[in-house]
């Protein structure tokens, strides 16, 4: 749609290089003088004007950019040299003109050069202030020569924030605005450009509305409330070794303005701290072995005043908290990350705290008795406190296991779904400006890191509206999902182990009450001589599954015995019962589906006694049905017809014997068949899936740690293969049976079967231990095969199966209970940031009242 007018654009943009439409005029509109020379680029139109009425035009707007017309073309011109003088002050008898007549003005469109008189009267305000009170900034504080308009440094303030652009780039930007062909001589003023960066510690951060600040967002009788984890606060802690800097400058020379006021801690306490504790050594690691510890001595630091930042956030919201960052002078040693943490606990008096590190484990072990080498102002009264720790999501797995369950957010009361990750996160909008300012001295590197971090926390203050609602929609469906699961899982354990159960629940509250006591979630270690044990009771509990079967044939033949003295018998064959006819069929059904997974996983390249052997038990196959179907026509005398449409159908071609149809009464829809039969035909191939599948993973098991060398792996392989064999072929028979209740149940009145046998999905064949691909331990759930009354009887009472239950049993709880949990605290937290506000708004409200001062409380408190 461009092309056709490319032409037009073109054209318009050449003819403004001209005078356009005043080419021909002889005067000035506004004067009449004949000398039009002068054209504006900021102001509205391309007209021309006379040197004096362009003057008078621009005595407020001083930073316009002017072009003249030389009789050629237009070339850029100052107002400066047109003699426009900028007097400060109000009316002024006694101006002072700047050294040398050379005052250098930063503007978003350009660098300029003026011609500015400070007021020099008695009763006049300071140089400085002159400045300021026309909203340009000085950038020395001394012989002024430079200063800055408040327009391009909010300018800079936001690029930087968004695009991480240093201040050289901004900087040098102008400069190519000013004169893109590098002819004309600018002013270099990148250095003074480049320094620009009563209150209590801490004031000047901005806090987060939706942690617990008492006496701000809190009821008054918080600390009389029943559920105090509700109250607790979420502290994250992690180290960043991208925000390094150099050795460039000292405090000395280049000191920090904010002196503690944001988010780092006050630097003359912090050294002076580390200085004194330079003997202390830190301690290894007796958990995996983290670099981050063993290593912190050991971090090159050559050439570097700071090899990272230590930081505290909130875990929940990731925002910074006051006084809680600090430079790192040689690794994540314990000393730094201990000072920011007492540092930024003086701001808050609550009782329960919840703390993430990714090395907490080993950290917290000897943090009570390195606080006492600290000031007593920072000291924790932790004894009467709540404190927990925590090792977050995604780190943890590379701990041990002690620490994997200890350590995690899954199992403690009051945490709901927090991960501990969101720290992590935030480092990714940080990381770009580390180039930029590696090179800076301490205090500019302090001041400009404060300000990316009250930047970020006010940007979250302000999207927690949308991230609250985006959070309370995911946790209500999940919460009803996992309390549904575990009430499920609960309601099938209860029947036959109802003391059990009561007795796990007096456990798992025993541990949440007191640590110390043994942990439910942890498995115990097994022995090989364990695991060869558990392989053996399996592989046999697999003969002997068939004890739901066998009780329903022996449930049908004594029915059937009463209805021979009753004489309502139907029998027409006298050694084939109803009952034996389908049963048998059923047991030809099951052989028929074993003898196709055999042939599948023949393979190409088959032995001679392997297709021997297979041909064998195919040929048994088919003499059991020959005769079964010769009984099968005496109770299903349409049966002959339906034989010959099908040989008819198939040109009269043998069907193999596992292609056989059978017709089975459940296929016909007929209700010969009982119920019963398939009811215990499905809980037959339930047990075995469950024995298979726990066989499965103690072979793996017994494989990865003691097989070596391609033999004995190739007969594990071989063993692992008939195993999946029979979960495949315990699958099938399932389904079969499933599908014969589907069609036969209303017609024998077979209900209340639905809740314990469920359709089966290959998603739903996976151990109790398993955690399938895009779920977490806190999202995922127990399969169902797992959760029926009965479906591994045999097994149950195997030491390992009943743990491994338990263990199950216990996350499916703490599961449900941290999605109840992420609800409740979603809530108050919402509730939260709306008292923090009308807090923070009151307050800005009852601020000084000088003008300037209520004016910005006023527009602060309107935000808020």
């Amino acid at each position: 749609m461009w092309l056709k007018h490319r032409g037009l654009f073109l054209d318009e943009m050449i003819h403004l290089e001209g005078r356009c439409s005043q080419a021909g005029a002889q005067s000035c509109m506004e004067c009449n003088c004949p000398s039009l020379e002068y054209q504006c680029e900021d102001c509205l139109g391309s007209d021309l004007f006379c040197s004096t009425c362009v003057l008078s035009a621009h005595v407020c707007h001083p930073l316009h950019c002017l072009q003249r017309w030389n009789g050629e073309y237009f070339e850029r011109v100052s107002l400066k040299t047109l003699g426009l003088h900028i007097q400060l002050g109000q009316v002024c008898l006694n101006p002072r003109c700047t050294f040398n007549d050379d005052f250098v003005v930063i503007d978003i469109h350009d660098i300029h050069k003026v011609s500015l008189d400070f007021c020099d009267c008695a009763t006049a305000e300071s140089h400085m202030q002159q400045l300021l009170r026309i909203m340009w900034f000085p950038l020395t504080t001394s012989d002024l020569k430079t200063a800055a308009t408040f327009h391009v440094l909010k300018q800079y303030h936001l690029l930087s924030f968004e695009s991480k652009v240093s201040a050289f780039e901004f900087y040098h930007a102008l400069r190519q605005m000013s004169d893109n062909t590098g002819l004309l001589p600018v002013k270099d003023r990148y250095e003074s450009f480049f320094s620009i960066d009563g209150t209590a510690e801490g004031d000047c951060a901005v806090l987060c509305p939706a942690c617990p600040h008492p006496g701000k967002n809190l009821p008054a009788d918080w600390k009389n409330g029943p559920q105090q984890w509700l109250y607790g606060l979420f502290l994250a802690i992690d180290a960043n070794f991208h925000l390094k800097r150099k050795v460039v400058s000292n405090e000395n020379v280049d000191p920090s303005l904010s002196h503690g006021w944001g988010y780092f801690v006050e630097e003359e306490g912090y050294k002076s701290f580390l200085h004194s504790s330079t003997d202390i050594i830190q301690e290894k690691s007796m958990c995996s072995s983290h670099n981050a510890v063993n290593m912190a001595n050991m971090k090159t630091n050559r050439g570097l005043a700071a090899t990272g930042l230590g930081t505290i956030d909130c875990t929940r919201h990731n925002m910074k908290h006051p006084n809680a960052v600090g430079d790192l002078q040689k690794g994540e040693r314990y000393i730094n990350m201990d000072y920011l943490f007492f540092s930024t606990l003086r701001h808050s008096i609550l009782n329960t705290l919840n703390v993430s590190y990714d090395i907490a484990c080993q950290w917290h072990k000897h943090l009570w008795h390195h606080m006492s080498a600290f000031p007593l102002p920072m000291q924790l009264s932790h004894a009467i406190k709540t404190i927990s720790f925590f090792v977050p999501k995604f780190h943890l797995l590379a701990h041990i296991k002690q620490c994997q369950t200890s350590c995690s957010f899954n199992f403690k009361i009051g945490i709901g779904r927090t991960d501990g990750e969101a720290l992590e996160c935030g480092w990714a909008n940080i990381n770009p400006v580390a180039s930029s300012i590696k090179e800076m001295g301490p205090g500019v590197w302090q001041d400009m890191l404060d300000d990316y971090f009250g930047d970020s926390n006010w940007k979250k203050v302000v999207g927690l509206g949308s991230t609250m609602l985006w959070k309370m929609k995911d946790a209500l469906p999940e919460q009803e999902k996992h309390c549904e699961a575990f009430e499920d899982l609960d309601d099938g354990l209860q029947g036959e182990y109802g003391a059990t159960l009561k007795q796990w629940r007096e456990q798992v509250k025993a541990w949440e009450r007191d640590t110390a006591q043994p942990n439910p979630f942890e498995r115990k270690a097994q022995s090989m001589y364990e695991i060869m044990i558990l392989i053996l009771i399996i592989v046999c509990s697999l003969y002997i599954a068939a004890i739901t079967m066998a009780s329903v044939h022996l449930e049908l033949a004594k029915e059937d015995q009463v209805d021979l003295q009753t004489g309502t018998s139907l029998v027409l064959h006298e050694d084939c019962t109803p009952s034996v006819l389908i049963s048998t069929g059923l047991e030809l059904e099951e052989q028929q589906q074993r003898i196709k997974i055999e042939k599948a996983g023949l393979g190409v390249h088959a032995t001679d006694n392997q297709e021997g052997k297979l041909l064998q038990r195919s040929n048994t196959l088919q003499q059991r049905i020959d005769a079964w179907a010769k009984m099968q026509e005496l109770y299903m005398l349409f049966l002959a017809a339906l034989q010959v449409s099908e040989s008819a159908a198939s040109n009269n071609v043998a069907a193999a014997p596992e292609a056989i149809k059978l017709w089975l009464p459940s296929q016909l829809n007929r209700t010969l068949s009982n119920g019963k039969l398939h009811y215990a035909q499905a809980h037959d191939a339930l047990c075995s899936l469950c024995s298979n599948l726990r066989a499965q993973m103690a072979i793996l098991k017994y494989k990865d740690r003691n097989l070596h060398g391609q033999g004995a792996n190739t007969r594990a392989r071989n063993t692992l293969k008939a195993v999946e064999m029979r979960i495949d072929s315990a699958a099938s028979t399932y389904k079969r049976a499933h599908t014969s209740l589907v069609i036969l149940a209303p017609q024998v009145n077979e209900t209340g079967w639905h809740t314990s046998l469920q359709p089966l999905d290959r998603a739903n064949i996976h151990l109790m231990t398993d955690v399938l691909w895009g779920k977490t331990e806190g999202t995922r759930k127990l399969s169902w095969i797992w959760h029926m009354q009965g479906a591994g009887p045999n097994e149950m009472d195997d030491e390992n199966t009943f743990e491994d239950m338990q263990v199950e049993w216990c996350k499916a709880r703490a599961q449900a209970m941290r999605w109840a949990e992420e609800v409740d605290l979603l809530q108050e937290e919402m509730w939260r940031v709306v008292q923090f506000l009308e807090w923070d708004a009151q307050c800005w409200t009852n601020a000084d009242k000088h003008e300037g001062r209520m004016a910005y409380a006023k527009r602060q408190g309107v935000l808020h």
